[in-house]
């Protein structure tokens, strides 16, 4: 009997037993009321939803969250404590520019009071993260945690074995004791250069798991056990099964939004907390006669009719008033901290527009799923295909990335989608070699191994591709009918492809190794960072505008539906992966 049967069978006790903890009316004893963010990736305001479930709207700003913290705070004085679960200082520009400075100094108003670091967070190398989280004296004032985090080697080869951060915290509320163990993420950033965690090493948490719970309910002997993970809510979900224990899993990585929360075989309630500062999540737990319960779960969505928190807004726009247009944007102030490139216009500068929404986000049920094409996707691999003129765009299926609605588009709009420094280089590679990328991007997203195989993100984007895609192939089956232009593609023909490109791997375009590799240069001779790369291809159309004509979808021909959500709450990205079926 496969693990995934029990899971997929279980689903719908699951699911009752999580809505009927909702409504539990429990008897008197100790409260805790948990406040969960994370995901914000660098979004300091507000951003449209173009998915269903937003149609097109803006939500998030950190003002308007830090209204709705506080409100959580006020009708539960002295019984709060704050989470923010990773994936913080990446996504924006302002964060770019500032190597996440100009987000800490908001989120240090915020008084968050415990956090685990999100695999993004390690984007501006080791020795800032230590600056940012680690010690008494971190940049970022929220007691980061994380048990599966080691130093591993130079430049840190004194220290080899020994833990980054503390493995978990403790705090009182009301007389009860609550501990935190946090996990970071089990790798680092899949889409830039390999050295970014040099003298790190993460692990799965399989060993720290039982350890720790273990630690704080046998010798710490904590009232109440929650556990802050970035190892993606699938795999949350699958080692609180295995590990007894645990009350609470604040789960951050995969954007995932859960209205209604998960119960685990061993009685755990976890949650998710999208992405972008969209969505708070609000938990009351009530300890009694040595019994843990849900007294009420509320995930908060942060819409427009949120009056922003007048403090945190003036702290906004000051952080932001250097990079948009206005006295204090000076041009060529900020560099580039990966390739060297100064900023010269405003972010809020206009560069083009589109007629179609630009966006990766959509739930499993929908056309054109997330998991496994975007538009957004298909349009960034449109620009690095037509102005390097090759036969081939290729692009890593990343998870963040905010939604550009119908309309303008702006600097800004793109550096959301490409916060990460890369240049976008040219060369060949082989048919054979783009089929793999697709089929092993497959496998680590939808493989029912969710512990081991899946490796952070989606199905890669292409652009002068189309294909035939069965989530239910397997490894090495999942794609076929491969067309390159039109025609039919040859495995062993070499085709032009342009991507991602980082000077510390220099024989590689989008991780693939490439032969003929050329660097995209301006009419000045010099590297263009791939945001400038998208800004000309908007000016190359017509009227400066991407329309339906010029951005053609649904490249990936999914041939069969995606499976039914496990448990309860619409999934992006199935959450017992995909079984293998002829």
């Amino acid at each position: 009997m496969s693990d995934l049967w029990i899971r997929r069978t279980v689903a719908l006790p699951l699911i009752f037993l999580a809505f009927a903890a909702e409504a539990f009316a429990a008897t008197p004893g100790a409260e805790v009321t948990l406040i969960h963010m994370g995901d914000v990736h660098g979004h300091l305001v507000e951003h449209p939803n173009v998915r269903s479930d937003g149609n097109g709207a803006s939500m998030g700003g950190l003002a308007r969250m830090y209204t709705v913290i506080k409100g959580i705070r006020q009708r539960h004085p002295g019984a709060t404590i704050t989470v923010n679960s990773g994936d913080t200082v990446q996504g924006s520009a302002e964060a770019l520019f500032t190597q996440g400075e100009a987000i800490i100094t908001v989120l240090n108003r915020f008084a968050i009071d415990v956090d685990n670091p999100g695999n993004w967070d390690y984007l501006y190398g080791t020795d800032v993260f230590l600056q940012q989280f680690a010690g008494p004296d971190a940049r970022f004032h929220a007691n980061a945690i994380a048990a599966n985090l080691y130093y591993d080697g130079p430049p840190y080869a004194t220290k080899t074995g020994n833990r980054v951060l503390p493995p978990y915290w403790i705090t009182e509320v009301n007389g009860l004791k609550i501990g935190f163990i946090g996990y970071t993420a089990s790798r680092g950033p899949q889409a830039v250069k390999t050295e970014i965690t040099r003298g790190f090493r993460m692990t799965e948490g399989e060993a720290e798991f039982p350890e720790f719970i273990r630690v704080l309910r046998d010798i710490k002997q904590v009232d109440v056990l929650v556990v802050i993970s970035e190892l993606g809510l699938a795999a949350n979900i699958d080692l609180s099964n295995r590990n007894p224990g645990i009350d609470v899993i604040l789960s951050s990585d995969m954007h995932e939004t859960t209205p209604h929360t998960i119960r685990t075989h061993t009685g755990a309630w976890v949650v998710d907390e999208g992405q972008d500062g969209q969505v708070l999540n609000e938990m009351t737990l009530r300890k009694h006669n040595g019994r843990v319960s849900l007294v009420k779960f509320t995930q908060h969505r942060i819409t427009m009719d949120i009056r922003p928190d007048p403090e945190i807004d003036a702290l906004v726009k000051k952080v932001r008033a250097p990079f948009v247009t206005g006295p204090a944007f000076v041009p060529g102030r900020w560099i580039n901290p990966f390739n060297g490139t100064a900023l010269m216009h405003p972010i809020d500068t206009i560069v083009g527009y589109t007629d179609v929404p630009l966006y990766r986000a959509n739930f499993s049920d929908e056309k054109m799923p997330a998991v496994i094409e975007g538009s957004s996707h298909d349009f960034l691999t449109d620009a690095f295909r037509s102005v390097a003129r090759t036969d081939v765009g290729v692009i890593r299926g990343f998870r963040y990335g905010t939604h550009v609605s119908a309309g303008p588009v702006s600097y800004e709009d793109i550096y959301h989608f490409i916060p990460i420094g890369p240049l976008i280089a040219k060369g060949t590679i082989t048919g054979h070699q783009i089929h793999r990328l697709v089929d092993d991007s497959a496998y680590a997203c939808l493989s029912t191994d969710v512990s081991f195989g899946w490796t952070g993100g989606w199905v890669a984007g292409l652009s002068g591709v189309t294909l035939d895609f069965d989530p239910y192939g397997g490894r090495l089956n999942y794609s076929s009918n491969y067309m390159v232009g039109g025609i039919p593609m040859d495995e062993q023909k070499r085709y032009s492809v342009a991507g991602y490109f980082y000077k510390e791997d220099p024989e590689e375009i989008n991780r693939l190794r490439t032969k003929n590799l050329e660097v995209l240069k301006d009419s000045n001779g010099q590297p263009m960072d791939a945001v400038e790369v998208v800004a000309q291809y908007l000016s190359s159309l017509p009227a400066h505008r991407v329309t339906k004509e010029t951005l053609k979808l649904d490249r990936f021909r999914l041939l069969r539906k995606l499976p039914a959500p496990l448990y309860g709450n619409r999934e992006i990205q199935p959450l017992g992966g995909v079984p293998v079926e002829p």
